[in-house]
């Protein structure tokens, strides 16, 4: 189990004091009858825990994803999306991907089952000139993925940490 501090989190810049009003999705993408592959939507949840303070916010459990979500993108102007990803780093380890590196870490096949979904959803909403300028990834490595309602205790680890580097991410959008 890798547990750091919000500081240590892999492509996780400061935070800016400056303010602006955005629009924002915070959509978790995973199955919550898997294991660790329930760890988008419930990082998601773990974050709106922390953020009701904070403005402008919709929440959203993706599920498995579908093009139906490409409305609900288009009408926001920033994204952070939750998910389980192969980072190939110890279970529970959160990284942070903001803008094109997000884009090029969806498209390298690098996520789990749904992965195609993501790349769709992001490409159709480019395509529409609807792209959330604004959007990250906070990914969380599983540790395992199989039947089950319950997140491995590596990842289970991982949630607050996860909500934290999203809160870091939304106070700078």
């Amino acid at each position: 189990m890798q547990i750091c501090d919000q500081s240590e989190i892999v492509g996780l810049p400061a935070a800016n004091s400056r303010r602006r009003s955005v629009r924002l999705l915070a959509m978790g993408v995973g199955n919550t009858l898997m294991t660790d592959e329930a760890a988008g939507p419930r990082a998601m949840e773990a974050f709106r825990s922390i953020a009701s303070d904070l403005e402008g916010i919709t929440f959203l459990d993706a599920g498995t994803l579908s093009f139906t979500l490409a409305e609900e993108i288009a009408s926001h102007n920033a994204i952070i999306v939750f998910d389980a990803a192969r980072l190939k780093a110890a279970p529970g380890t959160v990284q942070v991907l903001e803008g094109q590196a997000m884009d090029d870490f969806v498209r390298s096949g690098k996520l789990t089952v749904h992965e195609v979904g993501i790349t769709d959803l992001l490409d159709m909403a480019r395509i529409m000139g609807e792209l959330p300028v604004q959007r990250a990834l906070v990914a969380i490595e599983p540790a395992e993925i199989g039947w089950g309602l319950e997140l491995s205790a590596a990842v289970a680890a991982a949630m607050p940490l996860a909500a934290g580097a999203a809160r870091s991410v939304a106070e700078r959008f």
